[in-house]
């Protein structure tokens, strides 16, 4: 590119930290790194004209899992490493409200619900006689319990009659947090280049080379925070997972209002003031839906449309507003991945759909381990 010499000054030249990615993870490892070293010169890049992975596209979910994604994670964790990562989750989104404060991010704490449709008598039946079991495993995280059963008070259809209550989950306004977190970005004099799609770098010990589809520079220190687009710089413990996400037009008198969650987390649902989110359903095409390509299907909106009218709104005429969809990081589990790649080149990403949960978190934590390097 044709730099000025003002413009390769202030933004290229001499750049102690490049962070890519400006999600959740990118922007708070960003104003860790700040914190931490008030001179350094800081420098985001992010492919998108706005955080493209699911930083600004997911549900606003402020959640921790439910019974039956707990019950998954045993399958593949011991209890250790499940209450280890369930603190995560919970300290990631305890740290996220205190840095951005409850107001400012439209935080609400109406409680999460999971749901089993007809169907999942068997998921139904292990879920509900593990409450006991769940609460007394998350008793050193919460010190009490946290689900219980409660009645299907929301006039829902084709479900089991009882449904388990979760008083800690909450919802949040996914677009004023990041509104908040780059507000703080910019105040801290740490610089955004946006359409800048990072293709490659090259670590040689005294600096990184990066090369962008824009031009090539060198910094003191890489910093991966992409998450569901790891897999492009060659992180291939992290694949990629496309959630697809609906809401409707304003439905008058909407009779809920909290967060749902459906068939292990792979649905999930909640109110936004009286219109209705619906999001997942990327296990009926897991192949397909394993892709950092953005779109929407019909298989899997179909699904979202019937599901609502079956269960969810099965006497309320409703219609669709919006479609869209995110990418999320996953792997073999939902543990993320903070480490570093060489020695100047680290990464903090596989945030497995818990993003809100633990993005503060991991963002902090991967600034830490970079400063410490």
């Amino acid at each position: 590119m044709n730099f000025s010499f003002w413009e390769y000054e202030s933004w290229i030249n001499n750049i102690d930290y490049c962070i890519v990615g400006s999600g959740i993870t990118g922007l708070n490892c960003a104003l860790e790194i700040r914190k931490k070293q008030p001179s350094a010169k800081i420098l985001i890049l992010e492919k998108g004209i706005l955080p493209e992975g699911a930083s600004t596209k997911n549900a606003g979910f402020a959640c921790f899992g439910s019974i039956s994604e707990i019950l998954d994670d045993l399958k593949t964790l011991s209890e250790e490493e499940v209450i280890t990562l369930i603190q995560k989750r919970w300290d990631g989104l305890n740290l996220l409200r205190k840095n951005l404060g409850d107001r400012q991010i439209d935080f609400q704490q109406n409680g999460g619900y999971e749901l089993f449709t007809e169907a999942d008598s068997a998921l139904y039946e292990q879920s509900m006689s593990a409450i006991s079991s769940v609460n007394k495993l998350l008793t050193p995280v919460f010190g009490e319990s946290v689900f219980s059963e409660t009645s299907n008070n929301f006039r829902f259809s084709n479900i089991k009659p009882r449904l388990i209550y979760n008083r800690f989950e909450g919802q949040i306004d996914t677009g004023r947090m990041m509104q908040m977190l780059l507000k703080k970005v910019h105040t801290e004099n740490i610089r955004i280049l946006n359409g800048m799609e990072v293709i490659s770098f090259t670590d040689g010990n005294s600096a990184v080379e990066v090369i962008t589809n824009q031009f090539k520079f060198s910094v003191k220190k890489l910093i991966i925070a992409t998450n569901g687009f790891a897999s492009r710089l060659g992180l291939e413990e992290v694949k990629p997972a496309r959630a697809q996400v609906l809401i409707t037009k304003p439905i008058e008198n909407l009779h809920l209002q909290g967060t749902f969650h459906l068939d292990r987390g792979y649905f999930y649902f909640r109110n936004i003031d009286n219109r209705i989110l619906f999001g997942g359903g990327r296990n009926l095409d897991f192949t397909g839906e394993e892709t950092d390509i953005t779109g929407t299907t019909s298989l899997i909106q179909n699904k979202l449309r019937a599901l609502l009218k079956s269960c969810i709104l099965p006497d309320t005429a409703f219609e669709i507003d919006r479609q869209w969809s995110g990418i999320m990081g996953v792997g073999a589990t939902r543990q993320p991945v903070i480490k570093a790649i060489s020695s100047n080149v680290f990464c903090g990403v596989r945030l497995g759909g818990m993003g809100i949960a633990i993005g503060s978190l991991v963002g902090r934590d991967l600034a830490n381990l970079t400063l410490n390097s």
